[in-house]
């Protein structure tokens, strides 16, 4: 027994002191972590950095820096950390090709919710989808597509292609293209388009909208008919107006022409 406390005053005079600076690394280190990463929330919650971005950011400099300081308690404790430190930059390589995909859509999440080319409730065509986005969060984005499908695209597939967001401005402009007859009456018919354009309350008066003709076709003369509205009302007017334009041209005599074919034959007789 008396050999057995010698043995043990003698272990703790000689690794105490290395244990009691690890223990005291470990303790101020994950004080100063926590001071740090304080420091950053404040600093991105001024900045109006996105949330998601933000809970990120902090959980990896949280994990970064307390790596570091588990380094310095085992450095402290005389082991080894150079072996130790390849090893972390070997598997971090390992795991940084196994996961070229993921890593290509986080970083296309942060530019994402940096650059803000879309937030959530907004109508968009991207990813070779189209829909409303319902959420962005670092690794993809989901939307809802017009027949309520819920679509989860990855961040890198809409960074890699154009985005188009139909929701970005107030306004949008309709643009329509009727064709008449080539016997039918040109003026009349621009003036029924006219009104049917002035009639509806949901057309803006600026900017104007434009009837104008547009092109002599080959079984038709064509109006091209470009009026603006608000964008929450774009699709209720295209379907409005181009319906209240059939209706209107059959009351009135003007005709719609169709693609058709003549065919004729010819019978050869012979001798």
């Amino acid at each position: 027994m008396e050999q057995l406390m010698d043995k043990l005053v003698e272990w703790g005079a000689l690794y105490g002191p290395q244990i009691i600076g690890a223990l005291a690394i470990l303790i101020i280190g994950r004080m100063v972590v926590g001071i740090l990463v304080g420091i950053v929330r404040r600093l991105m919650n001024k900045a109006n950095v996105d949330e998601t971005l933000t809970k990120f950011v902090l959980s990896l400099t949280r994990i970064m820096l307390m790596t570091f300081v588990f380094i310095a308690a085992l450095n402290a404790l005389g082991v080894a950390t150079t072996s130790f430190i390849a090893i972390i930059g070997a598997a971090g390589l390992a795991i940084g090709l196994a996961l070229q995909g993921s890593l290509a859509n986080f970083a296309s999440g942060v530019m994402l919710i940096i650059f803000r080319p879309f937030k959530s409730g907004d109508f968009v065509e991207a990813g070779g989808v189209a829909g409303v986005v319902e959420d962005i969060s670092i690794f993809s984005t989901i939307m809802r597509t017009g027949d309520n499908k819920q679509m989860i695209i990855p961040n890198s597939n809409i960074t890699g292609s154009n985005i188009i967001n139909y929701s970005a401005k107030d306004t949008r402009r309709v643009d329509f293209v009727f064709g008449i007859g080539y016997d039918d009456d040109l003026k009349k018919a621009k003036q029924l388009l006219v009104e049917i354009i002035n009639g509806d309350d949901r057309i803006l008066k600026d900017p104007a909208p434009v009837v104008a003709v547009s092109e002599l076709a080959d079984s038709s003369v064509n109006f091209i008919v470009r009026p603006w509205v608000k964008s929450g009302d774009y699709w209720a007017v295209y379907w409005d107006i181009t319906e209240k334009v059939k209706l209107t041209f059959d009351n009135q005599g003007i005709s719609i022409p169709y693609p058709q074919q003549d065919v004729h034959m010819h019978q050869v007789t012979t001798a």
